[in-house]
């Protein structure tokens, strides 16, 4: 899939990538979901935490662009190049959650992004240092990359554990 130029098309992205998602995560089992894949050496549940976990950053960084102030990114203690580091302590975070509260926060996080991204203009996603803190980027860059591009990711992750 392109990457969106629109908000029509990031919708879009958002909803399809998300629902294949669900779609391969539909018939599997509890065991299947919590099995820690050799492979990987993440369970899926891990895979679904991590996802909804770098939709709640970015959701905060939205939040806190709205009121004029410039977010940590990505997160307090952590720059760019330590992106592993974030996403192992990401792990350690909600390795040991059940199952059921996972899954209940990963279909809470994703409402919540789209309702966001749906509430936003066109404008606001797209045109290029509309917030100072996205500099030069623009803001339907970091709900492309926690949605639809992850989900993506997810996805071919979650076929990995099933191997």
């Amino acid at each position: 899939m392109p990457r969106p130029t629109t908000k029509e098309q990031l919708l879009t992205a958002m909803q399809s990538e998300h629902t294949a998602l669900e779609k391969i995560l539909r018939p599997l089992t509890p065991e299947q979901m919590t099995h820690q894949s050799d492979v990987i050496h993440w369970a899926i549940k891990d895979i679904l935490a991590h996802l909804f976990a770098w939709e709640q950053m970015c959701l905060g960084w939205y939040k806190v662009g709205l009121l004029g102030e410039v977010p940590i990114l990505p997160a307090e203690g952590f720059n760019w190049r330590q992106i592993p580091a974030l996403n192992k302590q990401i792990y350690e975070n909600y390795h040991d959650q059940p199952l059921e509260e996972i899954m209940k926060q990963f279909q809470a996080s994703y409402q919540q992004m789209l309702e966001t991204v749906k509430g936003i203009s066109e404008v606001d996603l797209f045109k290029s240092g509309r917030y100072a803190w996205t500099k030069e980027n623009i803001m339907a860059t970091y709900f492309i990359s926690a949605t639809s591009s992850h989900y993506n990711w997810a996805k071919k992750e979650i076929k990995k554990c099933l191997k």
